[in-house]
């Protein structure tokens, strides 16, 4: 294969990566809970299109067939951990597929900003996000687990979500959309 040509499909594989990836970074949370899992999650499904991007019939959607991909990296996951199911159904993760599928076009710059956001804060701080919007932890129990205060913890939320907003409406600005 030239040069040329694979320096083509790289491009080709960025650009059509970068478009979807919010959706299979949403798709895989519906299915993962934990950010560590996630993002391992989410690594190995670009690895796996990366090595399979030229199975991909480009007269045919990318996403669907990058979240069929998806959905085999998790149920590999789970099988990995020793668990049977996955914590959704085969069925659910499917109906959830063809719901992003259906909505790719109106994914929100917001959303995808967002995303980005969350993906640059410390781990920490990921960590406390997740326990509080994702698993809904109420403040006194992260404080207990965190050997924290309450105020400490709502305070560390409060300067979390200011960065993120501040990150968001950088981002927004940067791409023309805010």
């Amino acid at each position: 294969m030239s040069t040329e040509r694979e320096l083509e499909i790289r491009e080709r594989l960025t650009s059509q990566w970068l478009a979807v990836q919010p959706m299979v970074r949403a798709y895989v949370a519906a299915a993962v809970r934990s950010f560590a899992d996630r993002d391992d999650v989410v690594q190995q499904v670009a690895l796996t299109v990366a090595r399979r991007f030229e199975e991909h019939d480009p007269s045919r959607p990318f996403l669907p067939w990058v979240l069929w991909l998806a959905k085999s990296r998790i149920t590999d996951f789970y099988r990995l951990q020793g668990r049977q199911r996955a914590h959704l159904s085969s069925e659910t993760l499917d109906n959830l597929a063809l719901a992003l599928v259906a909505r790719q076009p109106t994914v929100s710059a917001r959303r995808v900003a967002l995303e980005q956001c969350l993906e640059l804060l410390p781990a920490g701080s990921r960590g406390l996000i997740e326990l509080r919007y994702h698993q809904g932890w109420p403040i006194n129990q992260i404080a207990q687990s965190r050997k924290s205060t309450p105020g400490s913890i709502r305070v560390t939320l409060f300067r979390i979500r200011e960065m993120l907003a501040h990150c968001i409406r950088n981002r927004l600005t940067l791409e023309g959309s805010g």
